[in-house]
């Protein structure tokens, strides 16, 4: 699955849409149902991270936040530097396995980092043992 028309939703890409959360739910589900709604392409790290985070969408946004990755390996969202990265390499394994050319592209943009943040060196080798 490609990402997409960048001025598209992923409840416009991926019919049917969710609508509004369920009355009572988190705000972290409500944050994921509002980030649906939004174009994908103006999409920025933090929302990324969350969808990613929250297993939404990956086929879609995997390959998105490969890009962002390969311009900035250590991009943040609202939590610490690399962020991003670290929900990445926390996808399943499955995907990886389902994936193998953009685990091959996460291992590049892994051997790009010299030494990387103290928060990120368990997920790296995690990812490395994994895939």
């Amino acid at each position: 699955m490609s990402p997409a028309d960048p001025r598209r939703s992923l409840d416009d890409l991926e019919p049917p849409g969710w609508g509004d959360p369920p009355p009572g739910s988190t705000r972290l589900a409500a944050v994921v149902h509002r980030l649906r709604r939004k174009a994908v392409g103006e999409l920025t790290v933090e929302d990324l991270r969350v969808l990613i985070g929250q297993r939404v969408s990956l086929d879609r946004l995997v390959p998105l936040a490969i890009e962002r990755l390969r311009e900035d390996p250590l991009a943040s969202g609202d939590m610490y530097e690399g962020d991003l990265l670290a929900a990445v390499l926390r996808t399943e394994t499955g995907f990886w396995r389902r994936n193998p050319a953009l685990a091959e592209e996460v291992r590049s943009i892994l051997d790009s980092l010299v030494d990387p943040p103290g928060d990120l060196v368990a997920d790296i080798a995690r990812f490395a043992r994994t895939v």
